[in-house]
């Protein structure tokens, strides 16, 4: 028999939700049929989920035995999180009906280390939503094999049997053990006798290009920072911190006068930069004049002469540079523009005189061993700035405040305008120290009370360490250039004498 839908009480068009008016069998806005609207039922009832048994080990456990699960902790002041409960921290069963504790093969479960999409794990450690949680076999690169399959599912984790002689609880794996001896990495053999260490792993050997062989790093070249002392000079020579070379170089020498007293010498060379090869100029400069001094002096030569036969050969030296073949140095850039080119300053101390010599900005500086005593220094810049002092056109704070004060206008080089040595000769009439120095360390103590605060109070007695530390003063002051300097403590009889100067 038929029945008659009751039309339930609405005050809106379930089509438009346009207002309605009690007794309305279609919406006026939209033409809803209101007759179709279901009554709605009185009341929700309530559905009850049961779980069925997985298996004869969940079956056969009895309700008094049901799992407790333990209430998660809340997070304290610390904000620590809680501890995660994992599905195999308590008793059940998996799809396949066997207990989640139950060792595998006889041994614990090993924790998977992630989830695929759609893949179960033993005993995960996190699980994306809707995935299953299962102790049975672990995945492989295949389809999943349910437990419901009569076949065996392929295990390529699986491991050894205990009773098995090659029983070691790990996985047996399908490459070739990488721990094995005949399978390790091959250790770098360690270096040959008298062979170059790198400073970096401190085991490979350095190659003929400067890399080591085990971890290729590029060593330091052998000019980046240099140190030489005898019994009464050192020097050092550092590259800085901007330079990727360095363009200085130095020679420090002793020999005999024929009286059979000692000559003391230090040279200190400056590569210009803007030249080609500036580095080989400063080695080339420098070797010359010490090979002129060692030469000279011994025969009788006055030393302010020796000194300026040995800038005129230091000159011919770096001259001799700029006339090699064409195709020598095809690595330099600029080879092409422009000739070697350094600087050079030196000083001999022989009997009771100081002699200085100079061409360039390099410079000499006399700090006494009392330091209540008066500093100077003992050379002239040739350069823009000093032209400008020297010419009355400018005082010195304003000429070296300007961007041209350190442009050279004497260098030793092919394209030099002419050579002018200078040499002084002084006689001084109490101890200190000679100070030979580029201007990559004046620049960080430019007048002569600069840089005697900068002189270790110690470095007449130890020169090397004077001239570490002052190298330090100017790394420490940014290290824009390269960095030379040279030591010579002076001593005088206890009688002293006067002093003379003469310029040439």
């Amino acid at each position: 028999m038929s029945q008659s839908h009751q039309q339930p009480a609405l005050s809106k068009c379930p089509g438009c939700e346009e207002p309605l008016d009690a007794g309305d069998l279609f919406c006026g806005a939209c033409g809803y049929d209101l007759s179709a609207v279901p009554a709605r039922p009185g009341d929700r009832p309530t559905m009850a989920i049961t779980v069925p048994a997985a298996g004869p080990a969940a079956s056969a456990a009895p309700a008094s035995e049901a799992v407790q699960w333990p209430a998660a902790a809340e997070t304290d002041s610390s904000d620590v999180p809680a501890p995660v409960h994992r599905p195999a921290d308590l008793p059940g069963t998996d799809s396949g009906g066997r207990p989640l504790t139950e060792p595998e093969h006889g041994r614990e479960p090993v924790p998977a280390q992630g989830v695929a999409s759609g893949q179960g794990v033993a005993s995960g450690q996190g699980v994306a939503s809707g995935q299953g949680v299962a102790a049975g076999p672990e995945p492989g690169p295949g389809p999943f094999v349910g437990p419901e399959s009569s076949a065996v599912p392929v295990r390529h984790d699986d491991r050894a049997a205990p009773d098995s002689a090659e029983h070691s609880g790990d996985f047996a794996l399908a490459a070739p053990d990488p721990r094995t001896a005949e399978h390790a990495a091959a250790t770098p053999a360690a270096p040959a006798a008298g062979a170059k260490v790198c400073v970096a792993c401190r085991s490979g050997r350095v190659d003929p290009d400067g890399y080591c062989e085990n971890c290729g790093h590029a060593q330091p070249r052998e000019r980046d920072h240099m140190e030489q002392e005898l019994d009464a000079v050192a020097a050092v020579s550092d590259r800085g911190l901007r330079h990727h070379r360095n363009e200085d170089s130095f020679a420090v020498s002793s020999t005999a006068l024929p009286d059979g007293s000692p000559a003391v010498v230090a040279i200190v060379c400056d590569g210009v930069s803007s030249a080609s090869r500036p580095d080989e100029a400063s080695t080339a400069a420098a070797s010359a004049a010490n090979e002129a001094l060692l030469e000279s002096l011994p025969r009788g030569t006055h030393p302010q002469q020796a000194m300026h036969e040995a800038i005129v050969a230091a000159s011919e030296a770096v001259n001799a540079l700029a006339q090699e073949p064409a195709g020598a140095m095809e690595h330099d850039a600029h080879r092409h523009q422009n000739a070697p080119a350094c600087t050079l300053v030196g000083a001999i101390m022989a009997g009771e005189l100081l002699i200085v010599g100079w061409v360039g900005d390099s410079r000499v500086y006399w700090v006494p061993e009392d330091r209540t005593q008066p500093t100077a220094r003992l050379t002239e810049d040739d350069s823009w700035a000093a032209q400008m002092v020297a010419a009355g056109l400018m005082n010195e704070a304003e000429a070296y405040a300007d961007e041209r004060a350190h442009a050279i206008t004497g260098w030793l080089g092919a394209d030099a305008y002419e050579l002018e040595p200078h040499t002084a000769a002084f006689k001084p009439d109490r101890p200190g120290l000679v100070v030979v120095c580029t201007d990559g360390l004046w620049n960080y103590a430019e007048s002569a009370e600069e840089m005697a605060a900068a002189v270790p109070a110690d470095a007449h007695r130890h020169p090397l360490r004077g001239a570490q530390v002052l190298v330090g003063h100017a790394l420490d002051g940014g290290g824009h250039d390269n960095v030379t300097v040279a030591l010579l403590p002076f001593a005088v009889r206890p009688q002293g004498a006067g002093s003379a100067c003469d310029t040439v």
